[in-house]
């Protein structure tokens, strides 16, 4: 957990959630992406989970202040999330 809080812009919140959806370190978070692990993580904890953390990851992968994240890449960002949740409700109403 230390190694994920230890990325800028995560702090000891945001890795225990990380960590508690699954993900394991930097190396993963880097692997799958900020979208992936932002929807892994508010579709563990939705009340606690804000497109702040979706911010701070694609910002921690790019080693800059959450705030400089440009506007087309959270743009791209949402669409990746969205299509991820679409993804998840298509599998939820098969199995229904």
């Amino acid at each position: 957990m230390r190694r994920i809080a230890s990325l800028k812009n995560l702090g000891p919140k945001s890795a225990e959630l990380i960590v508690a959806a699954g993900i394991d370190g930097p190396d993963e978070i880097r692997r799958l992406g900020a979208a992936v692990v932002f929807h892994r993580v508010k579709s563990r904890f939705p009340g606690s989970t804000s497109l702040n953390l979706l911010w701070a990851l694609q910002a921690a992968l790019m080693e800059v202040h959450w705030h400089e994240v440009p506007e087309e890449i959270r743009t791209q960002l949402l669409s990746e999330v969205e299509t991820l949740s679409n993804s998840e409700s298509d599998v939820s109403d098969v199995n229904e």
